[in-house]
């Protein structure tokens, strides 16, 4: 049940439990569980990409990328997707070197 199952994450979340935070992050930009609402989603991608989740630091820096949830923001982009490069994120050094390659 995705509804429960997004219930029980908002209550992680809220605690300060930056995966459950990150999960809660997606629930909202897929739309599973809840209404899609992309500010949301970075709302709460966010907070868990500031505890160090490197999967979230991605997400976060492509969201800027796209301008979805966020105005696009080229600086953002390149900060959250570093940060995640600098802890080994292999998704987010393929994202850089795509970039830098444009």
């Amino acid at each position: 049940n995705e509804v429960e199952a997004v219930r029980w994450l908002r209550k992680a979340a809220e605690q300060g439990d930056a995966d459950s935070q990150y999960l809660l992050g997606l629930a909202y930009y897929f739309g599973t569980g809840v209404t899609k609402n992309e500010t949301e989603a970075v709302r709460w991608v966010r907070k868990a990409a500031e505890q160090g989740i490197a999967e979230a630091q991605v997400k976060l820096g492509l969201m800027y990328y796209t301008g979805s949830g966020v105005t696009k923001d080229d600086v953002e982009t390149m900060r959250w997707l570093r940060k995640a490069a600098d802890q080994g994120n292999a998704d987010a050094k393929a994202v850089l070197e795509k970039i830098d390659a444009q």
